[in-house]
């Protein structure tokens, strides 16, 4: 790795305190897979707490914990049961507290994932809901009759035809009442019906009770479905599916932004900002299948109903034939999708830079090539950091960690993966392929614990892991990589850094360059004076950009070892950055 600190050692980005988060990088924490503290297999709140230090170290910024809260965990923690509680599987309300002040102490904001498209099936409000037609929560979900002429259980007695996300119907007959209630996801994940503005304030009240206690904002859980089609019709039914696509009628319904600016009002309005001297709390909206044509809708600055949303356009490269089948992608695919968001986003709006989460393959896996680890590892994070956006690191992407290893179906641990191997496997289809498409692509990639050491476990935990261990630990893994200046993980920090000390990162303009070549992505960002660029091959061919000769400029980083002009040949996944 080249690192020229010097040239940026005496900048400031200076970023105030509502805007403070445009140059911030946020980190994101699967508390399951973090840390275990007590030997039981499962991370814990005071694993994240003996952690501190480390991403102290790293120079993030703000830690995105996915939820925590009590929750019977047929999702992982994505059905919560009690809104206001720490699920005792990773610890108590008073170790949460002590997390938050001590990260604090550190500089560091705890920002929670919130899920509120649906509820558990055993949080109370449900209990009230499904307890009689007559409750007064009924109404706190979508409860349906069979449809006319059909009795309740039969199939095709659905109020309507759309399939779940994990696979089935959206429908579950509760033989109680008679009635079905929806759920887009599992059948524990009853959709709440945000219709009902009793439901929008309990909404409301939960999340002032979560600011008021410190936290500092919520990533917020498929926030653009919480708005339906009215009337629930039926979707089309595609070829091959025996469900209708429920998607269309409830992704960005009609009231969704109406709802989006209430939240903004009852919630976030007058908290922070620089007439109150503290920073305002972050608001960040997932929305997958969000276009690019309505992305200022959310972030836009006149109506600031987010600051930012999780869009899905790049990782849904290459899935045309589903999600557990992907194609590789053509050379410069993913570069362009990149670069028509910051496009879309220039003048208004903001972007969410990600290529890992808790949903997705690990990238180095996905959108890299494992046989050249380092090189790929880096170059990704070089293309995305340095864009126009607030920049999202998963645990364990700042050190190169790749997808799990699953020999069997006995492996996965995902609802998602075994309903759809199950569903799949039903229909006839070869289950050898059903797993590979699921080892490329499945959510249990990103599950795998972190890897901290070369001991057993990868040091995560004394006992037996909730989920396996990814076998390359002993070399991939913190230990080996913390104050090696030449590590994925130090290049990460250089990349914080940058953002860190210059404005130009966090504000600056951005302007997509032709290199000649569609696997070179170059891409130049200005403000005023200051010119930053970057050329990243992403490709396993060594390849030559045709740029201009970049006089005036000084290589500030790059993942090879010698200055390079940026006009030099790229070996493979080579990256480098200049400044000007």
């Amino acid at each position: 790795m080249l690192f020229s600190e010097e040239l940026i050692s005496s900048r400031d980005a200076g970023l105030g305190h509502d805007d403070w988060w445009k140059g911030a990088v946020v980190y994101q924490i699967y508390p399951r897979s973090f840390q275990d503290s007590d030997g039981d297999g499962v991370g814990d709140l005071r694993g994240i707490l003996s952690r501190l230090d480390y991403l102290e170290a790293l120079g993030v910024d703000v830690l995105w914990l996915s939820p925590v809260y009590r929750s019977p965990q047929a999702d992982n923690g994505y059905d919560i049961s009690d809104y206001r509680s720490i699920d005792p599987l990773f610890g108590t309300m008073e170790e949460f507290d002590a997390l938050l002040g001590d990260a604090h102490a550190r500089g560091m904001k705890i920002v929670m994932d919130l899920v509120v498209n649906h509820s558990s099936d055993e949080h109370p409000w449900f209990a009230a809901s499904r307890s009689s037609k007559d409750d007064p929560k009924r109404d706190w979900y979508y409860w349906r009759p069979p449809r006319p002429g059909r009795a309740p259980g039969e199939r095709g007695a659905e109020p309507n035809n759309w399939g779940s996300f994990f696979s089935g119907s959206a429908w579950t007959l509760d033989e109680a009442t008679g009635e079905y209630y929806l759920h887009l996801f599992h059948r524990k994940q009853p959709d709440l019906n945000w219709e009902n503005p009793q439901v929008r304030a309990a909404v409301h009240a939960m999340m002032n009770w979560w600011l008021d206690r410190g936290v500092d904002g919520f990533r917020m859980d498929v926030i653009n479905l919480i708005s339906k089609a009215p009337g629930l019709p039926d979707g089309e039914v595609l070829p091959g599916r025996a469900w209708g696509e429920g998607f269309p009628l409830v992704s960005e319904g009609p009231r969704l932004h109406e709802f989006l600016a209430e939240m903004r009002r009852e919630v976030f309005d007058g908290r922070g900002g620089a007439a109150l001297g503290s920073d305002v709390p972050l608001a960040v909206g997932e929305a997958p299948g969000v276009r690019i044509d309505k992305a200022r809708l959310y972030s836009g600055a006149a109506r600031r109903e987010l600051d930012m949303v999780f869009q899905f356009d790049h990782v849904d490269l290459g899935l045309e034939a589903g999600k557990f089948r992907p194609r590789p992608l053509r050379p410069g695919e993913l570069a362009d999708c990149l670069s028509a968001w910051q496009e879309a986003l220039a003048d208004d709006g903001w972007n969410s830079l990600y290529l890992d989460n808790h949903d997705q393959p690990r990238a180095v896996s996905r959108f890299g090539d494992e046989k050249h680890w380092y090189a790929s590892a880096t170059a990704l994070a070089t293309a995305l950091h340095l864009l126009r956006g607030t920049p999202f690191i998963y645990q364990g992407e700042e050190l190169g960690m790749t997808n799990g290893v699953f020999g069997s179906v006995g492996d996965l641990r995902d609802v998602e993966a075994l309903r759809y191997y199950d569903g799949a496997v039903a229909a006839g289809e070869d289950p050898g392929a059903v797993l590979e498409g699921l080892r490329a692509m499945g959510r249990d990639n990103a599950r795998t614990p972190v890897q901290w050491d070369s001991s057993e476990n990868a040091g995560f935990t004394s006992g037996a892991p909730w989920i396996g261990v990814t076998p390359n630990y002993r070399e991939v893994n913190a230990a080996a990589q913390v104050g090696d200046p030449g590590s994925v993980h130090s290049y990460y920090r250089a990349l914080i850094a940058i953002r860190h000390r210059l404005r130009v990162v966090a504000l600056g303009s951005f302007e997509r360059l032709d290199a000649g070549d569609p696997r070179v992505f170059a891409y130049r960002r200005a403000l005023g004076e200051d010119r930053l660029l970057v050329v990243v091959n992403l490709s396993s061919d060594s390849v030559r950009p045709a740029l201009a000769d970049g006089g005036g400029l000084v290589q500030l980083l790059g993942n090879a070892d010698e200055t390079k002009g940026p006009c030099d040949a790229l070996g493979p996944w080579e990256a480098r950055v200049y400044l000007g």
